[in-house]
């Protein structure tokens, strides 16, 4: 692949004069005018080395550097410096972290020299992120644990769009974990070093949605009383993520379509359309198929942001990472509330592994937040559990069912309803998988993992998939 370089200087001849010098080498190029100008560059032109001049109108070099330093932007940068200006570049380079000064007018031989040192350079910073990313995908990311094949998959998924610009849908029950994801897509991500803008639909007032979105005016309506930038002016250079969008008005659904197809916004009550650099993660706790199907999400946007989807999957589907995870929050909980929890006692963790966990993860960290508190240091025990995790799930009679109808005791466990409930829907579809997925509300994928966990639901040799 033809390494990218961004020339930065306000003379038009002298940057010609660079664009060709670079060409004539071998390398692809891009021109900007000033600093503002070389940002602007950098969203659509991922350079591999910046060649910037000092002294420019608007931002200069010296305010490129500094953005590029506080973005956590480490492309190397060489700074193009005049006569008397040396010993000012040698700071730049020392204090800013510029990778070196080219003095001009430049000699091609020392250029081309440089340029190539720049560039092993970021060959080795780009080697030590893809081994930190791998490094981060055994068992832990961020905050998100998991040994289980479906958690794999889910970092595995991570590690492939985190260093790309696509838009990410993340799917998953409430408490799965949707804006880890997020926070983790971001921190890997090239614009890890700009903000990250978390907002959760479900929980704006429909009368005030597109003023957080969008922003507004002093004066836009009543109670605009200052100008307030919405949340795309905020996650600019950055992530914004959209949590539960599903809950989002569906006439502000569309507004929201065009303005991320046109990356311009504009606030209530404003005259000018601002464009951003944001990218747009969006997440929602049902299945996105049954969202738009009830009308509570627009197709279109659904699909312009389903650049990339990520399904989470609940915690009862992988009860096999409870110990890591619990062991994680212990960690975490500690330091907290200063304790000094050391384990979890083979019979809390086999009452953990026997509950349902409607609140996922969630509900898990509430539970064991809860004991580590009441242990305050060593072992965490049975007592130290709530009343509901602490107490033995009552023994169940077997379900019993005619062809349309599922009848459970009081008292069984969730498993054993789903897992009822399950084969009866297989029974009522004639092992017809596809069907029970569209009638449970499952993607076909996720039915024949349940399919797998509960062994004993068989499908006949002739079932429709």
């Amino acid at each position: 692949m033809t390494a990218k370089i961004l020339i930065v200087d306000d003379d038009v001849q002298q940057r010609s004069d660079l664009a060709q010098m670079v060409e004539s080498i071998g390398y692809e190029v891009a021109t900007a005018c000033d600093g503002e100008d070389a940002l602007a560059k950098l969203i659509s032109f991922p350079a591999n080395a910046i060649l910037t001049d000092l002294m420019m109108p608007k931002m200069d070099g010296v305010a490129l550097l500094k953005v590029l330093a506080e973005r956590g932007d480490r492309t190397p940068t060489i700074v193009l410096t005049g006569f008397g200006t040396v010993d000012q570049a040698i700071s730049f380079v020392h204090d800013l972290k510029a990778f070196w000064f080219l003095e001009k007018p430049v000699q091609p031989g020392v250029m081309q020299t440089l340029l190539e040192r720049a560039l092993q350079q970021n060959q080795l910073i780009e080697e030590t992120q893809r081994l930190n990313r791998q490094l981060s995908y055994r068992g832990v990311l961020d905050e998100l644990i998991g040994d289980s094949a479906s958690m794999k998959e889910v970092f595995s998924l991570i590690q492939q769009v985190a260093p790309t610009t696509a838009s990410v849908f993340i799917s998953g029950e409430s408490g799965t974990g949707k804006e880890l994801v997020a926070r983790a897509i971001h921190r890997l991500s090239p614009v890890s070093g700009g903000p990250f803008v978390a907002v959760n639909c479900a929980a704006l007032p429909d009368t005030l949605v597109e003023s957080e979105l969008f922003g507004h005016e002093r004066g836009a309506f009543t109670g605009a009383v200052e100008r307030r930038a919405g949340c795309f002016e905020q996650a600019h250079n950055g992530t914004l993520f959209l949590d539960e969008i599903g809950e989002m008005p569906i006439g502000t659904q569309a507004k929201l379509l065009r303005v991320i197809e046109e990356s311009k916004v504009r606030r209530l009550g404003g005259k000018n359309d601002m464009p951003f650099a944001v990218r747009v993660l969006a997440a929602t706790n049902r299945p996105p198929e049954e969202a738009i199907r009830k009308n509570h999400l627009r197709e279109d946007l659904y699909y312009r942001l389903n650049v990339f989807h990520i399904s989470l999957p609940p915690l009862r589907d992988r009860k096999q990472d409870i110990p890591s995870i619990s062991a994680g929050l212990i960690r975490d909980l500690n330091k907290k509330h200063g304790c000094r929890v050391t384990h979890l006692s083979p019979d809390v963790l086999q009452r953990l592994s026997l509950s349902a966990w409607p609140g996922n993860v969630r509900e898990l960290r509430n539970v064991i937040e809860r004991a580590v508190i009441m242990a305050g240091q060593g072992e965490i025990q049975l007592a130290h559990l709530p009343g509901a995790a602490s107490t033995p799930p009552r023994a169940a009679a077997p379900p019993t069912d005619s062809d349309d109808m599922l009848q459970m005791p009081v008292g069984a466990r969730m498993e054993e309803v789903e897992e009822a409930y399950l084969r009866l829907t297989l029974k009522f579809t004639n092992d017809n998988k596809t069907r029970a997925a569209e009638i449970l509300g499952l993607s076909l994928r996720t039915l024949h993992n349940r399919i797998n966990a509960y062994g004993n639901v068989k499908a006949s040799s002739n079932a429709a998939d």
